[in-house]
């Protein structure tokens, strides 16, 4: 059976021949995928979804025998959508007389508020036939274009109200129950048929809500029919959210979308799970990712500190309690592992922890310490922190035994079995890693980036260490930051290049494509000072830098497609970790062209960043060009313009130690930023900046204001 992991192949199209487009509305891991005038359409990846099962595969309204033609998507958070359209004039008539509107909210369900409103001078008869249809196909046979698997029995049961629809395969039951208000005049196996007579210069309406059904267990959608959508829960929770979001103030209109869109797509991708409700974590990103994953929850977390600490605090806290125990080739669990990524399948629980656990990933367990190190430095939850601390330790045991393989003081990757992921660094497509002739490289593979994380790792526990009054473990973690640091930049420094290697390749040879990896190398500060103008120079480049971003792998690299998921394109995370690093640097200029060229093609794009779009230049095209499969709304892609903020602001607090950097520097173009109630050691702060003035109001009591950017400094 093929792993969900282990497909490498281009995902099934999300869109369909008379869709007009994609809508994905989105709560927890409840989403739904339809086109633009509200239709599901069978065939493609349109679904109703839940904990990674299409619970429905079919909905098509047809309205007096026609399908109405769509207007427009009015949508206001990110779990609703209003599809407004309206059904072909009469003959010999210029205009329509009627118009649909659908309202759909998704939440461990769905709900569907349809209204025809009659617009003429008397009464109509409307007839409305909806086609229903529930496949129950994993979220990855979806995904692959496979659908439902085969040898499955399906039932149907009809009632005066409601239809249900069910499936069994072995001892894994689903079903869905989709519930009628008023009840229709008819109920057949996929067809539902209401009729009303519509006043004239009138309306007519009716409910229709999706129930899914777990192991016999029927689940109340959150929003349902005769209830205020307003006291739903997913409208609860985003308004305390939209009232926790720090206000930012920028005269710049198309930033402004850019960033208040960011924190919407954000706020919608965070998971709560059951059993610990009050934790939030965040899923990567809709479709195809709507679970916890390590190394995108980490780095998503990091990047949105500026925005809520707390998510942080939730996503090591949850990876924490998956952290792993056992040796297990098969799901590659090891020791201390922090998880690569978690699927629900075919388990019936709406926990968290509920399916399976894939632990092939050689980033996120450094990732994590690095986390919990930040999450300390923001002065945030000083206990609960503390209680993660012996979680950090294995983490840093598992770098050292099971991590770095050979002994040679480099953490590599190897998969287990041939059903785990060849590559286990972020670019883990197949052909994510390659020589600048274009050959793939080969297993085990030392990434230059997992080392910089590794670095990150062991100053983070030497921080640790130190305000617990352990100076001889201080003292050795700091060393050993030391001495990876000295044979990184030997060993992995390409002198008649002027770059970092992708990597070390089985035999220790460099992976010599010049690639995006090395600028998350200056993010945690392992560049020795003299390379990083160098490397600074390199990622601005022609060969590297599109105009709205950094490409992973530059043009001048055999094996370079501007629309290869890893191989050309441009991840907006990607870029602003580039940008954070160069800043920190001392780099400015370079860090605000790729800030600016971020908003820039963010503000091209509706506001919302995509997972990656194409390494297209701009100078070839005036707007981005979208990769056909990525997510959106994604966790990184919207955390990135809040690091970009931060990298503004060159705001870095360390709360144990009472200072706070702030030394903030505009881009052109952009006379005044203002971000207001960013979350420090329980207080909220305010920084304004307006040409060359500087304003800090709110700092917690105790905590120096450090007027100059923090740099990378040694190890020690």
């Amino acid at each position: 059976m093929t792993e969900p992991w282990t497909f490498s192949g281009q995902p099934a199209p999300l869109g369909t021949a008379h869709s007009g487009g994609v809508v994905t509305l989105v709560d927890e891991s409840t989403f739904a995928i339809s086109g633009r005038i509200g239709d599901i359409v069978p065939g493609g990846a349109h679904g109703l979804f839940v904990r990674d099962t299409r619970v429905l595969s079919r909905l098509e309204l047809v309205v007096n025998g026609q399908r109405p033609e769509p207007l427009e998507v009015v949508s206001e958070d990110p779990f609703s959508a209003t599809f407004v359209s309206r059904l072909a004039p009469a003959a010999g008539r210029a205009d329509s007389t009627l118009m649909v509107f659908r309202s759909r909210y998704v939440g461990r369900g769905m709900r569907e508020d349809v209204v025809v409103r009659n617009f003429g001078d008397e009464p109509t008869f409307c007839r409305l036939e909806l086609f229903v249809d529930a496949d129950f196909a994993d979220l990855f046979a979806v995904k692959e274009g496979r659908g439902a698997e085969v040898g499955g029995q399906r039932t149907v049961e009809r009632g005066e109200d409601r239809l249900t629809l069910g499936y069994r395969r072995g001892s894994a039951a689903r079903g869905c129950r989709l519930q009628f208000f008023p009840p229709p005049s008819a109920v057949a196996d996929d067809l539902v048929t209401l009729e009303a007579i519509i006043p004239a210069r009138g309306s007519w309406s009716a409910c229709t809500s999706v129930h899914p059904i777990m192991e016999g267990v029927v689940v109340e959608p959150r929003h349902r029919c005769g209830q205020p959508v307003e006291r739903a829960a997913p409208s609860e929770r985003l308004a305390r959210w939209r009232r926790r979001v720090p206000q930012v103030e920028v005269e710049h209109p198309g930033w402004r979308q850019v960033v208040d869109r960011s924190a919407e797509d954000l706020g919608a991708l965070r998971i709560f799970d059951p059993d610990f409700p009050d934790r939030a974590v965040v899923a990567a990103g809709a479709p195809w990712f709507m679970t916890v994953f390590g190394r995108d929850s980490l780095i998503t977390s990091w990047m949105a500190l500026l925005v809520d600490p707390d998510l942080a605090l939730g996503v090591v806290q949850t990876l924490a309690r998956f952290q792993g125990a056992d040796v297990d080739p098969r799901s590659e669990e090891e020791p201390g592992r922090i998880l690569h990524e978690m699927r629900f399948g075919e388990a019936p629980s709406l926990s968290l922890g509920g399916g399976s656990i894939y632990y092939g990933t050689a980033d996120a367990t450094p990732l994590f310490v690095m986390v919990l190190g930040e999450l300390r430095r923001w002065g945030l939850a000083r206990e609960a922190v503390e209680e993660l601390l012996p979680n950090a330790e294995r983490a840093l045991r598992w770098i050292e035994e099971f991590g770095d393989r050979d002994g040679d003081g480099y953490v590599e990757y190897l998969r287990a079995t041939d059903r785990g992921l060849a590559n286990q660094g972020w670019k883990d497509s197949w052909d994510g890693v390659r020589y600048a002739d274009g050959r793939v490289a080969r297993a085990p593979i030392a990434l230059c980036e997992v080392q910089a994380y590794v670095y990150g790792a062991y100053l983070a526990w030497a921080h640790f260490a130190q305000e617990r009054g352990d100076d001889a473990t201080a003292t050795r973690y700091r060393e050993r930051a030391r001495q990876l640091k000295i044979r990184f930049n030997h060993d992995f420094w390409l002198p008649d290049r002027g770059w970092f290697a992708m990597g070390l390749d089985a035999d220790k040879q460099p992976v010599d494509a010049l690639a995006s990896n090395m600028g998350h190398c200056l993010w945690t500060g392992i560049v020795d000072e003299d390379k990083a103008g160098l490397v600074a120079d390199h990622l601005l480049s022609p060969a590297m830098f599109s105009g709205w971003g950094v490409r992973t792998l530059a043009t001048s690299m055999h094996g370079y497609n501007p629309l290869s998921y890893h191989c050309g394109s441009v991840w907006p995370h990607d870029t602003a970790l580039i940008a954070a690093g160069l800043a920190r640097y001392g780099f400015m200029e370079h860090a605000l062209r790729l800030v600016s060229g971020l908003f820039e093609a963010g503000a091209a794009q509706g506001g919302r960043l995509p997972e990656l779009f194409s390494g297209l230049g701009r100078e070839e095209l005036p707007t981005p060009v979208s990769y056909p499969t990525s997510c959106s709304p994604q966790a990184w892609a919207a955390a990135a313009p809040l690091l970009c903020l931060r990298t503004i602001l060159r705001f870095d607090p360390w709360v144990p130690h009472g200072k706070a950097w702030v030394a903030p520097e505009l881009p052109p173009g952009v006379e005044r930023l203002a971000v207001r109630g960013i979350p420090v050691a329980g207080t909220r702060v305010d920084v304004e900046v307006e040409g060359g003035d500087v304003a800090v109001s709110g700092m917690p009591p105790g905590i120096e204001i450090v007027r100059e950017p923090r740099r990378p400094g040694p190890a020690a």
